[in-house]
């Protein structure tokens, strides 16, 4: 490892080294939002927080909890993606319906689409990407696909069983990041494709919750702890203890944090330490 590397750990090891009890990372919720049967939080780059429960409705609240709109389909049915990240589509997926659905921010729907008729067979993740692009995980071929959603045409179809060598591979979950695909595989790791579907490397991580990017990082939870991964230094550190108990999973915003538990989003500023690395 090279001199500038040490150099950059180390600077992360001191952000990111547990606070003092009289400097806590975190201090009080500064709201909360309770829904039952609570399911998916993602939150889009205004800090707007939506939210889905297990029948497939998507709540939209604001930074401070107030809710602005709620999306209830026709076809109810749970949700097993929901992205708010991308700047003017919200998109959600659910294996159970075999459906995939686009929406605008204000939870309009623009597109609504079985899969049956694409040629993804049996999709168990999926997830959007730029250039009019879902990538979907196929269960019935072991195989990575993506669609042109506007043309509704298979563009390209990598068989996984053949490229990681595994026998079964039960994806919890796949998302777009900067222009690479990461693929979570709880029983094995988190793998990365480059924007064309191409292998590029196993992250030995066994994250079983929703993935949380955050600049070049990944964060999840881990006991009473909150964990990153630096994707350009691949190491890991421990960020700091989180404010709260039961946490399920979280998500990043521009300026806040959001904990989810069972029925509950607790939201808290974000610390100022997180937004300098």
């Amino acid at each position: 490892m090279n001199s500038f590397l040490l150099i950059l750990i180390s600077v992360f090891s001191n952000l990111l080294s547990d606070p003092s009890p009289k400097a806590p990372l975190f201090t009080n919720p500064s709201a909360e939002i309770p829904l039952e049967y609570l399911d998916l939080v993602s939150l889009d780059t205004r800090d707007q927080i939506f939210a889905s429960n297990t029948s497939g409705d998507v709540y939209l609240f604001d930074k401070n909890g107030k809710q602005l709109n709620l999306y209830s389909p026709v076809n109810q049915g749970r949700l097993h993606q929901l992205e708010a990240s991308w700047t003017v589509n919200i998109f959600t997926f659910s294996a159970d319906l075999q459906e995939y659905r686009i929406m605008d921010r204000f939870l309009n729907e623009l597109s609504n689409r079985q899969f049956f008729s694409t040629g993804i067979n049996l999709p168990k993740a999926a997830t959007l990407g730029n250039n009019n692009i879902i990538w979907a995980w196929d269960e019935s071929d072991l195989s990575l696909k993506s669609l042109n959603y506007l043309q509704n045409q298979i563009i390209q179809s990598q068989p996984l069983n053949l490229i990681l060598e595994l026998e079964n591979l039960t994806v919890s979950e796949i998302r777009e990041f900067k222009n690479r695909l990461f693929m979570n595989v709880p029983e094995s790791g988190i793998y990365i494709f480059d924007n064309q579907g191409n292998f590029l490397q196993k992250v030995n991580l066994r994250i079983d919750q929703r993935l949380c990017f955050y600049r070049e990082n990944l964060f999840w939870v881990e006991g009473n702890k909150l964990k990153m991964y630096s994707l350009g230094l691949k190491a890991i550190f421990d960020v700091g203890v989180l404010p709260t108990k039961d946490v399920q999973y979280l998500q990043i915003g521009q300026e806040i944090i959001t904990f989810v538990k069972e029925d509950r989003i607790e939201i808290y500023p974000l610390p100022e330490g997180l937004k300098i690395i």
